[in-house]
């Protein structure tokens, strides 16, 4: 395949994928890892750090595109991204020490469960907001993040939604707390990094446009359960795959 269509191919996948990220408050990089593995052969000095740079960016564009419809509580947004910046690197670091493939199973039915109760109607009694429960559950996600290597939006999202949040608040407070994460996991990679600017500009430029998009989608049209669906549907499929993908090496 000539690399000027490999190029677009890449870009156009990657704006698809930026819109459905940007929609559920997500950066892109849980399905670019995938998706550029496809093409691509360098999973840490190409892959991994060009889907950072995609995560940081694309969270940033949907939280603007939430911001924009006054969906971000600024303050539990970033109160809750000091949590996740700061202990994200513990897991990064317990990862050297501990076999990953027996967290994956943890992780994964942590996933089910959450996924369940996304699609569990939501009784009046629970729905009172616990912010302060969601921000003590941030720290085991995002040292679990950081050990799977994974962005913590994807626990952080539906644990939002279960202590109480709207889930489009929910969205616009998750898209910010793994904005500063993204760039920050990105710092020990920019030495070693094999960027390829003719690839990295234009899918920049698709994902920031493609998660702003969503975002919009999610303010505007996307009525707070059918996202709650959407979201423990794509929670569930994604993290199937990892495990799945985990045995086939």
């Amino acid at each position: 395949m000539q690399v000027e269509y490999l190029y677009i191919i890449l870009t156009v996948g990657l704006f698809i994928l930026s819109v459905v990220s940007g929609m559920l408050g997500l950066g892109v990089a849980f399905a670019a890892i995938p998706f550029l593995g496809l093409f691509l052969q360098d999973l840490i000095h190409q892959i991994q750090p060009l889907s950072l740079l995609l995560n940081g960016i694309t969270a940033l564009l949907a939280t603007l595109g939430f911001g924009k419809s006054g969906l971000v509580d600024w303050k539990k947004a970033i109160v809750l991204s000091v949590v996740t910046t700061v202990f994200a690197p513990i897991g990064a670091y317990i990862v050297h020490f501990v076999e990953q493939k027996y967290v994956w199973f943890v992780y994964f039915f942590a996933v089910v469960y959450l996924a369940y109760r996304l699609f569990k109607p939501i009784k009046r009694k629970e729905s009172e907001e616990k912010f302060t429960l969601a921000l003590i559950l941030a720290i085991p996600i995002s040292i679990l993040s950081g050990f799977l290597g994974v962005g913590p939006g994807f626990l952080l999202m539906p644990t939002l939604i279960i202590v109480g949040i709207e889930p489009k608040k929910a969205a616009g407070i998750n898209a910010w707390a793994v904005t500063p994460p993204s760039f920050s996991a990105l710092i020990p990679h920019i030495k070693t990094a094999h960027w390829d600017l003719s690839l990295v500009i234009p899918l920049v430029i698709a994902g920031a446009i493609g998660a702003f998009i969503g975002a919009r989608l999610t303010s505007i049209w996307l009525p707070s359960n059918r996202l709650k669906q959407l979201f423990g549907v794509v929670l569930v499929i994604v993290t199937l795959y990892k495990v799945l993908s985990m045995f086939s090496h």
